[in-house]
């Protein structure tokens, strides 16, 4: 074997490795779709029960965690927003936070200074405050969006490369959405700064295109594959939107759910499932051209969730009411209910989004704990999990890694599962 097929096959394996090595990198973990292919992920854990360890966080924030290598990273928010309706918004800043992976020690962290005036913190939909974007890394590099403040992209130490603005605007409920990485783009909702999708170099941060029409959505796109090309999809109030990543060119628009968005689409092969508030959940194809609500809607329901994102399984969609506790399990083919069930004790609000590990769906609620629940078209509910030391809110989902949970509330940061 040639000295260059060597090379070219170590570069291989190395991708492969990189590309499959298990890091929790971006909301909702590989490719945006909250699924985990970790085995013996923790069922049962408690305050002092099945934790690795605990870091104390300096703020609130419903941004999930993210790991990289040996590291973990998350963002909160201190100075102001910390009760309805008092502060003064000069004191906010948002932080960075860099954690050691296996001991949860603090190795650094990073402030920010806020473009002010942001939205005041009052309203139940302004509640998650001011550090909800979860940030993203390509293993070289962290993005972190600040709403009105800004992108901006950071070495793994913290050292700022560049920062970029994708609009100024601000909007009662706040800003939310998390970027995606495309080949050499930083993809980010910029709905409530700009009414836009926006594109950025990953690595100088200039504007490569930006698409409008993107009006009242709060959800994380997704990158879909559908024939022989990429689709960068997301839910709008009112219509379903499909871009060309690489020129932000519109593909496709559907009929959508008549409401603002908050949950982020998935996919299955070609189909897109989405849900949302007004009850609504549906399921296009991609791949077409043009308003393709009759061509390619594939099935419609009057009923959907408010905040949290579905998971796809088999041949079912699985997802959490926002409001009542109450978790369903879909056919994905027909739309069809297969269950309905309110979880017991009673979860209350549920804003963060399923994940799914080792057969367990992960249900983590505002002020409840988290719910494991078999993940198979009958219910089953196999754990209910508090921390009774610590009774803040929690509107982030888990980050999966290594058999262990990442799990973040206001007030500190957990690794749940073996040492």
């Amino acid at each position: 074997m040639s000295v260059r097929l060597v090379q070219s096959f170590a570069l291989m394996m190395f991708l492969a490795s990189a590309a499959f090595g298990g890091d929790w990198t971006q909301f909702r973990g590989p490719g945006g779709l909250g699924i985990s292919d970790d085995k013996g992920t923790p069922t049962k854990w408690s305050a002092t029960d099945n934790i690795a360890w605990k870091a104390e966080l300096p703020g609130p924030g419903s941004s999930c965690p993210i790991v990289v290598g040996n590291r973990v990273y998350v963002t909160c928010y201190t100075g102001y927003g910390l009760e309805p309706s008092k502060g003064d918004q000069k004191e906010l800043v948002r932080h960075l936070l860099c954690f050691e992976r296996a001991t949860g020690k603090v190795l650094w962290s990073k402030p920010f200074e806020p473009k002010l005036p942001e939205h005041q913190y009052q309203g139940e939909g302004s509640y998650h405050g001011y550090a909800a974007s979860t940030p993203i890394s390509d293993g070289e590099r962290l993005y972190v969006f600040f709403g009105k403040s800004g992108v901006f992209c950071l070495d793994l130490d913290g050292n700022q490369i560049w920062h970029a603005s994708v609009g100024d605007g601000t909007h009662g409920w706040g800003s939310g959405c998390s970027p995606v990485l495309f080949d050499k783009l930083l993809l980010v909702n910029a709905s409530v700064e700009s009414g836009s999708l926006v594109a950025l170099d990953k690595l100088s941060g200039k504007e490569v295109w930006r698409a409008g029409g993107v009006r009242s959505a709060w959800n994380t796109p997704l990158l879909v594959t559908a024939a022989s090309r990429r689709e960068l999809v997301v839910s709008t109030e009112n219509r379903l939107l499909s871009f060309d990543p690489n020129d932000g060119k519109p593909l496709w628009n559907a009929d959508g759910v008549h409401r603002y968005v908050c949950p982020s689409v998935v996919a299955h092969g070609d189909v897109v499932f989405a849900i949302g508030g007004g009850h609504t959940s549906l399921a296009v194809r991609a791949g077409g051209s043009g308003d393709v609500t009759e061509s390619h809607g594939v099935w419609r329901q009057k009923k959907g969730s408010n905040v949290g994102s579905p998971i796809y399984l088999d041949g079912h969609l699985y997802w959490a009411n926002d409001g009542g506790g109450i978790v369903c399990c879909q056919n994905a083919t027909t739309g069809e209910f297969v269950y309905e069930k309110r979880l017991e004790p009673n979860a209350g609000t549920i804003w963060s989004s399923a994940v799914l590990a080792d057969g367990k769906l992960y249900y983590v609620s505002q002020r409840n704990g988290t719910y494991v629940v078999a993940a198979k078209p009958e219910y089953e509910l196999l754990a209910h999990n508090t921390f009774a030391e610590d009774d803040s809110r929690t509107n982030a989902s888990p980050a999966v890694h290594n058999g262990q949970l990442l799990l973040r509330t206001d007030r500190a940061l957990y690794c749940i599962g073996k040492k």
